[in-house]
């Protein structure tokens, strides 16, 4: 079986597991109402997107 000819620096090995960590998603606030949603899709609570009505938001 293959063995690694040197020891892994604690940095390789680090840098290595920070791209596997989970990101919480980043949150956009609406202008109109101060409500919390994901960028570039249509905001849940009001049905607005890039200020323009695109669902009913009466449901």
């Amino acid at each position: 079986m293959a063995n690694p000819k040197r020891k892994q620096s604690k940095r390789r090995s680090r840098l290595r597991r920070t791209a596997n960590r989970f990101e919480a998603p980043q949150l956009a606030v609406d202008p109109l109402d101060g409500s919390t949603f994901r960028p570039h899709r249509v905001n849940p609570n009001n049905g607005m997107y890039r200020g323009r009505q695109i669902l009913d938001a009466t449901v």
